[in-house]
């Protein structure tokens, strides 16, 4: 048996069969508290980004590839479907899926109010899923039936401020510049709720064929395509590609059309979530420190409790390199004990908010109804790694305090 490891955990138990001093302890809760907040910390900073993505993704996909003139507008100028452009996007490495879409702004007109939205039409190759399983009442609407329905998909909020119901018409006013407001009437089919209540209000869905009748556009005309790819965070990547391509291409129909990916379109809303790493690198140094402080107090404390040990170890012929690993190991034991009941409470606060949502969000302010929280085995396990290596890294500047102990001085220490 190593014999710094065995004394050690001798050292460990205490002499009268209690409880560990109270240094110990404080040193154990020091740690625990700091992993704590740690895991918390990143577990909210990862939800965070993971629940905002997602659900921006799911309302624009990927990538647009559009007029020029039409991104990040509701004025859109029509491309065509199919042909040369659709063969450029499909011809991208990391290219999964696409449909195409239309867009066209509209005014909600209700006795209670009205609301500017973004009326969006797609067709049957439009991926659901996003918006099913938000879905709170009614059904989706249907789009790509040999006969075009006039169903229309609104936001909670605006059915709340509006008073709409599922099942009821609604009033659309279209407005052209220079002319008279157009109008139009549609049935609500049902109603979602994303818990993010900014793009809940922009957005509405219906058919294709009606954003293309109320453009006046042929049927083989629409404002764009929304592309997904295989890897998101090959997003920038997928972009520079397929607009190197359709730069390049000598087609009339890829004249003035060019691809914006997600993060192009909404910067503010990714630079805030970037942003989130700094806030998850002082909260981990921050922590860090605490518990190495702790831990420094108790290791040093623990080394003057046993003085005259030392001493007698010393004048057995112990070195000072075996003594100091006596010490590192008993403070491995410690953080190992703060490592346990810290894993034990943060990762009992995250799923008690997984599962209940406790704790909740201004949605206008956060963009989220309540505090998302996402765990990773990879970085939980380099955090509790890390944590351990870099507090008993650093304890071995006060573990060399023993080097300096002389034995003829510390077996009369009392």
């Amino acid at each position: 048996m190593n014999l710094e490891f065995f004394i050690a955990r001798r050292l460990d138990r205490p002499s009268d069969g209690g409880r560990p001093g109270v240094m110990v302890r404080i040193a154990v809760v020091a740690v625990a508290v700091s992993l704590a907040v740690m895991i918390l910390a990143l577990a909210v900073i990862m939800g965070f980004k993971r629940e905002i993505t997602r659900k921006v993704v799911g309302f624009m996909a990927h990538v647009e590839v559009a007029d020029l003139r039409s991104l990040r507008s509701l004025e859109s100028q029509p491309v065509r479907l199919g042909g040369e452009l659709e063969r450029i996007i499909r011809s991208v490495e990391g290219f999964s899926s696409l449909s195409p879409y239309a867009v066209r702004g509209a005014i909600v007109r209700t006795d209670a109010g009205m609301q500017g939205v973004m009326l969006k039409g797609v067709d049957g190759q439009y991926d659901w899923s996003f918006l099913a399983d938000h879905l709170v009442e009614g059904a989706l609407p249907r789009v790509g039936d040999s006969i075009r329905t006039k169903d229309v998909l609104i936001g909670r909020a605006v059915a709340g401020e509006l008073a709409l119901a599922v099942g009821d018409r609604v009033e659309m006013l279209f407005v052209e510049p220079g002319e008279a407001p157009r109008r139009d009437r549609f049935r609500v089919s049902g109603i979602y709720d994303s818990g993010m209540e900014e793009m809940d209000r922009q957005v509405a869905m219906t058919d294709l064929r009606n954003i293309q009748r109320l453009s006046g556009w042929a049927p083989d005309e629409v404002s764009g395509y929304e592309v997904r790819i295989a890897d998101f965070g090959r997003v920038e990547e997928f972009t520079r590609r397929l607009g190197r391509a359709l730069l390049y291409s000598e087609s009339e129909e890829t004249r003035n059309v060019a691809a914006l990916n997600v993060r192009e379109r909404y910067p503010n809303i990714f630079d805030w979530l970037r942003a989130h790493d700094v806030n998850a690198a002082v909260i981990i140094v921050i922590m860090t420190v605490v518990a190495l402080f702790n831990m420094t107090s108790a290791l040093l404390i623990l080394v003057l409790e046993r003085t005259r040990m030392i001493g007698l170890l010393k004048a057995m012929g112990m070195t000072d390199r075996s003594l100091q690993r006596i010490f590192l190991y008993r403070a491995l034991r410690i953080i190992g004990r703060g490592l346990v009941w810290g894993n034990l409470f943060g990762l009992g606060l995250l799923l008690v908010q997984r599962t209940f949502h406790l704790v909740r969000l201004d949605a206008a302010g956060y963009l989220l109804s309540e505090v998302p929280v996402a765990f990773g085995w990879g970085w939980w396990l380099a955090l509790n790694l890390g944590v351990a290596a870099v507090i008993l890294l650093l304890l071995t500047v006060p573990a060399y305090i023993v080097s300096y102990i002389r034995p003829d001085e510390s077996i009369r220490y009392q």
